[in-house]
Parts: C-alpha cells; sequence; structure tokens
C-alpha cells in the first residue's frame, strides 16, 4: 500500500513526454508579480528599499499610483517547493563577488528567475540600476505572453472585421470584446467588466507631415470626437491635458513609431482613465497606423487591465 502511495505521488509531481524527459509543472503566480527571494534582515532595511525602489517604482500614466510589480518577499530559507512554480523570481544573496544572471524555466514552465550575487548593499544598488531595463523586460515579456495565451483562446478572424481586410493589418481580439464601430479606416470594440469596460480602437490616417508627438494627440482627439460620444449630447472622448502624456520614439514591426501613456477624458462629462497607444508610420503606403485601448474602471486599480489592452495590441500585424 506504501509503495503504491509513493509511485501515486511521484506521478503527481512529475510527468514524462514519449522520450521520458521530465516535463515541469506550469508555473504559478499573478501577472506583474514577482516573488523577491531575499532574507528577512535584508528586506527590511536599506537592501529592501533599494529592491522595492527598482521593481516597485510608479507606473506612468495611470490616474492613481501604482507600482510595476507587486512585491512578495520569501527568506531563502522558506524558498521551497511550494513557491519555487512562481512565474516571476528574484533571488538576491551576498557574497565575495557581483553576479547577474537570467534563468528560464528553472522550476516551472513558463518561468523567469533572475540570481544576482552582490558583494554588499552598494555593488546590489549599482547591480540593479545597471540591469534595471533587462530585469523589466525580462518579466514583462513573459507575462505578457503568459496573458496572450489566457486571453486568445478564442478571437475574432480577420475576414469578420471590415477595417482589418479594407486595410490589411490585424490585431487579435477575443471573442469577450463586442464590436461597437467598423468602418472601412476605424474599429472599436468593447469589453464589459464588473467596473466599467475595456476598450481597443485602430485607425488608420493619410500621412501628411502628422507624425509627430503632437500630431499623434491631435489625430487622437479628433478620432474621439468623431466616433466616441460621451453619456451626454455633445461631450466626446479628448486626451487629458492637465496631466502631458508620456510619449516615446521606438519601433514596432521594423517601422518608425510613437508609443503614449496617458490619460482621457470626456469632453463635457465626468468619465475617464488610462490609456495605451502605438503610432506606426508606413511610408511605403504614405500612411499612420494607429492601435490604443482605453479603461473606464472608476474606483480600482487599472494597471493590470490596462496590461491586458497592451497584451492584446503587442498582436498587431500589418
Amino acid at each position: 500500500m506504501k509503495n503504491i502511495f509513493f509511485i501515486v505521488l511521484l506521478s503527481s509531481l512529475f510527468s514524462c513526454n514519449s522520450e521520458n524527459e521530465i516535463v515541469k509543472v506550469s508555473s504559478t503566480g499573478k501577472i506583474n508579480s514577482v516573488l523577491v527571494v531575499v532574507d528577512n534582515d535584508k528586506w527590511e532595511g536599506e537592501v529592501g528599499d533599494i529592491i522595492k525602489g527598482v521593481l516597485g517604482k510608479s507606473l506612468v500614466g495611470l490616474p492613481q499610483e501604482e507600482h510595476r510589480f507587486s512585491l512578495t518577499q520569501i527568506a531563502s530559507h522558506n524558498f521551497n517547493k511550494m513557491l519555487r512554480p512562481s512565474r516571476n523570481i528574484i533571488s538576491i544573496s551576498f557574497s565575495n563577488k557581483n553576479s547577474f544572471a537570467v534563468l528560464k524555466d528553472k522550476y516551472a514552465e513558463p518561468q523567469r528567475v533572475i540570481v544576482i550575487h552582490a558583494k554588499n548593499k552598494e555593488s546590489l544598488a549599482e547591480l540593479l540600476q545597471k540591469y534595471e531595463n533587462k530585469i523589466v523586460a525580462v518579466f514583462k515579456e513573459s507575462d505578457l505572453k503568459t496573458k496572450q495565451k489566457l486571453l486568445l483562446k478564442k478571437y475574432w478572424d480577420v475576414d469578420q472585421i471590415n477595417t482589418f481586410k479594407n486595410q490589411k493589418i490585424a490585431i487579435k481580439i477575443p471573442f469577450a470584446y463586442r464590436k461597437v464601430q467598423d468602418t472601412l479606416d476605424y474599429i472599436w470594440f468593447r469589453k464589459d467588466i464588473p467596473e466599467g469596460y475595456l476598450n481597443i480602437q485602430a485607425y488608420i490616417v493619410p500621412f501628411s507631415g502628422n507624425f509627430t508627438k503632437e500630431g499623434i494627440i491631435k489625430i487622437r482627439d479628433q478620432k474621439g470626437a468623431q466616433f466616441i460620444p460621451g453619456e451626454k449630447e455633445g461631450t466626446h472622448l479628448i486626451t487629458e491635458d492637465k496631466i502631458t502624456p508620456t510619449q516615446y520614439n521606438t519601433t514596432k514591426l521594423g517601422l518608425e513609431a510613437i508609443e503614449t501613456r496617458g490619460l482621457w477624458k470626456m469632453k463635457g462629462g465626468f468619465m475617464g482613465g488610462p490609456f495605451l497607444s502605438y503610432a506606426l508610420l508606413d511610408t511605403k503606403n504614405s500612411r499612420i497606423i494607429i492601435a490604443e485601448g482605453f479603461v473606464y474602471a472608476p474606483n480600482v486599480a487599472k494597471r493590470d487591465y490596462l496590461f491586458e489592452l497592451e497584451a492584446l495590441l503587442q498582436t498587431l500585424e500589418i
């Protein structure tokens, strides 16, 4: 009887493929969350402040303060089999040399484990500053792929969306989002959530020297006035001008692009929330392609809602 129990227990912990290789368990944990493995006395002192100062930075483009990652700390001696499948892990310890490593799927799949060894707290601060962008990118990329896998089990076919067919572009939009507008050069999809709704819009405009940071905001406000009315007559969506949007020059799909994060509001109304947009300059076809997500969810945290929209916008194809 004991032998049978032992075999069942092993089977529950591991599975094997046809080549008898061990298949790792599925990772666990919420999106935008990181398990920090560091001793308690370090976490509660200056070392903890250094870690929080990097991983816990406030995100731009949100109406309330929200951190880039939700952090959970565990001492190294308590980092057991139950916690090892966590999706995002950063392990920090002190030794006689400095080192930084990224491990893929060490205990589970998908998983990213960042291991940092530092000589002292000053060295740790230097390592975190040096690798900050990489740390954020590693965890974010993994979370985006995980979120896309969860969201995109069933989604709208391109042939069901006139704008996508006409403009030869595509975004994978789950069936949970319903179609509100679909012309030949503009789409708007909405998903109802308990606190409000999530929105995706995409549109094409001719390129005529208007591919600037200011020009993208102007185009956005024009489309809001044209397609997104408020609840009261005469109201419509515009960009909040009291807080300047944060904009970055970047590249997407091999094209020059502008990423914008900011707040929207209803002109003449009281609604508002965060938005994220990508504007791509398609010089070959003399056009600007803009894909955007915006959130309406008053009185609740919005980071993870905006992250869902970002995960979907990242599926843009042309």
